[in-house]
């Protein structure tokens, strides 16, 4: 596979979303909610799509596919576990926002390792085929451009400037690039781990959506946003589908 391929993947799926999340702050806020939301609708989509119809076949195509769902189903509950872990670390009452009283620099930590996860899951894609390394970045630039836009709030909301906040971020996403380059020139050893950092990483994919963006959308029970939603859905499955399709 060639590196170049690799990096400019990378790249955009890290730096280019933030540079797209940074441009949208410059946008009115009723505009910048109504679009961020369908990137959200679009991003479960894409999600679910990306972990039934590649991740989990190509992972099955390389490994004994009860080792391949049981690391499906071990990502779900230690994405759980962790989850609960850091309400239980953040709040101190059970009806506190979970982001409010997190600093700024747990935040970028935290987030700079989502990344590093990231940066290695988009090389081993790469390393299965090209349009598995093209379905994975597209999933996870769909969900990092409003995830960028909410990181960025929220260090604002926090203090920092906006020129502040940008560069901090940029650092964070960075740690995707960084690793994503290690684990390419790693990759005569990592190659006996794809099939399950594909398998935990579609059990990311399926935690996010169904149990973070689906029940998010089900907030809002109008006919408009229930048929916008359902459709933005389809929308992003189609995508995945199409991303397979290219050889």
């Amino acid at each position: 596979m060639n590196i170049f391929i690799i990096v400019t993947a990378l790249f955009l799926a890290s730096i280019g979303c933030l540079i797209i999340a940074s441009l949208m702050l410059l946008l009115k806020d009723e505009d910048l909610n109504r679009i961020s939301t369908y990137f959200l609708y679009v991003a479960s989509g894409i999600l679910l799509g990306a972990a039934f119809l590649g991740m989990i076949p190509k992972a099955i195509m390389l490994a004994e596919p009860a080792k391949v769902t049981g690391f499906v189903l071990i990502g779900i509950l230690f994405l759980f576990i962790l989850e609960k872990i850091v309400l239980w670390r953040n709040c101190g009452n059970k009806d506190c926002d979970r982001h409010s009283t997190a600093s700024s620099s747990v935040a970028l930590i935290g987030d700079a390792f989502h990344h590093v996860i990231d940066g290695i899951v988009i090389t081993s894609s790469f390393l299965v085929s090209t349009e598995v390394g093209l379905m994975v970045s597209v999933s996870i630039a769909f969900h990092e451009i409003p995830k960028s836009l909410g990181d960025l709030s929220i260090l604002i909301k926090n203090g920092l400037t906006r020129q502040k906040a940008f560069w901090y971020k940029t650092l964070s996403v960075s740690t995707a690039l960084i690793f994503g380059i290690i684990a390419y020139f790693l990759s005569s050893s990592i190659k006996v781990i794809i099939p399950y950092v594909l398998a935990f990483s579609a059990a990311s994919f399926l935690y996010l959506s169904m149990a973070q963006l689906i029940p998010e959308m089900h907030r809002k029970t109008s006919l408009k946003d229930s048929v916008s939603q359902v459709l933005l859905i389809f929308i992003g499955i189609a995508i995945i589908y199409m991303s397979l399709r290219l050889k």
